[in-house]
């Protein structure tokens, strides 16, 4: 099932075992290599340090927020090795250029859809330039569309190409 970037905002973290929320969800933790939200920054209701919370630790998502076996299982960001170069980049999709491979400035990303089981971004909503909204709206990216991530821009193939003609043929025959 995929959901909305917003859906992840300002969600508490419920612990199973008190019944209670134990952190508050602030922002996401996104891999750029492979779009994958690797966990969140939470605000810990008890102390107010930031902590991390692990995707792989998430028991369910309800409407109230994600749901965790114990307040226990959030940790400092300096104690995921494994992450800190993650964790350093500091990469947010949110406001990020979006070109096609022609060059052609399409607009910013708006918001994105992540698959809940997997936590992988399946799709970019990007907002196009006030000119270009009148005529086209809202663009909708597929992560298959997407060709490049960098510091400064995402490259996408160009969204009015159409197939390859090698894949009718093939069709035909």
């Amino acid at each position: 099932m995929l959901q909305l970037s917003n859906a992840f905002a300002d969600k508490n973290v419920m612990s199973l075992r008190t019944g209670a929320a134990v952190a508050a969800i602030t922002r996401p933790i996104l891999n750029p290599n492979n779009l994958k939200i690797e966990g969140f920054f939470c605000q810990d209701l008890y102390d107010r340090k930031e902590l991390v919370m692990l995707y792989q630790d998430i028991r369910e998502l309800l409407p109230q927020g994600f749901v965790v076996d114990d307040h226990d299982v959030l940790v400092e960001p300096s104690e995921l090795v494994r992450l800190q170069d993650i964790i350093q980049l500091n990469f947010q999709l949110i406001n990020m250029p979006v070109v096609t491979s022609n060059k052609e400035k399409i607009g910013k990303v708006n918001d994105f859809a992540t698959e809940i089981e997997s936590m992988f971004v399946q799709k970019l909503y990007v907002t196009r330039s006030m000119f270009k909204s009148f005529s086209n709206g809202q663009l909708s990216v597929d992560r298959n569309q997407i060709i490049e991530i960098n510091d400064n821009r995402i490259l996408i193939q160009d969204p009015l190409q159409g197939k390859p003609s090698g894949a009718n043929a093939t069709a035909l025959a």
